[in-house]
């Protein structure tokens, strides 16, 4: 949804914040992606021993990386087949450690309400990606749905950093699936129009 109402018009302001953290020095964006990938694992430590907003502060640093490597590699001319490949394979290693993270978080609180709707939420984040890809190995569009990658960060950003993290999780358990089921209704009505 932000993705595709914004799209790539953010890439200006994208590389201010870039060039403040690294001068005028052009990284390799498979660089930057690798980075905000591991910090993901930070994320996952932080929010499983209990420190929400250590893992808000890096979960945002972690965004921040994954908005840099598009932007850099479309404003350098280093935008690969590859490099689109390495940044969504772990765009997802980076979405299931945060969740992994929250899950032994409420596992740890002995919350089991929490831990079951985290997982469910789990669910739905992995299928969101796994469903856009088969429609595209069928060569059909499938760029739709409540909660795309952005949304779900922003959700979770906002969860941790506000103490509200069980609101999040239940945004998530459900507006994950509701996209599931968005993104097949609209594949379905492509194959019947053609």
């Amino acid at each position: 949804m932000i993705s595709a109402r914004v799209g790539h018009s953010l890439d200006p302001l994208i590389l201010k914040i870039y060039h403040l953290f690294f001068g005028r020095r052009i990284i390799n964006p498979n660089i930057l992606t690798v980075c905000g990938a591991l910090l993901s694992i930070a994320v996952c430590c932080a929010v499983s021993w209990g420190n929400l907003i250590l893992g808000g502060v890096v979960l945002l640093a972690s965004g921040l990386l994954d908005l840099m490597d598009g932007a850099l590699a479309r404003s350098s001319d280093q935008v690969t087949p590859f490099g689109g490949f390495l940044d969504s394979v772990l765009d997802r290693y980076s979405d299931l450690l945060v969740i992994c993270g929250v899950l032994v978080y409420f596992m740890r609180q002995n919350d089991d309400m929490l831990s079951i709707v985290t997982f469910i939420a789990a669910i739905g984040i992995a299928i969101i990606p796994y469903v856009k890809a088969r429609a595209e190995a069928a060569s059909l569009s499938c760029n739709t749905g409540l909660l795309e990658r952005p949304e779900r960060i922003v959700i979770l950003l906002v969860g941790l950093l506000s103490s509200l993290l069980s609101y999040a999780v239940f945004a998530l358990a459900i507006f994950t699936h509701v996209t599931v089921i968005q993104r097949i209704l609209y594949v379905r009505r492509q194959i019947h129009r053609s």
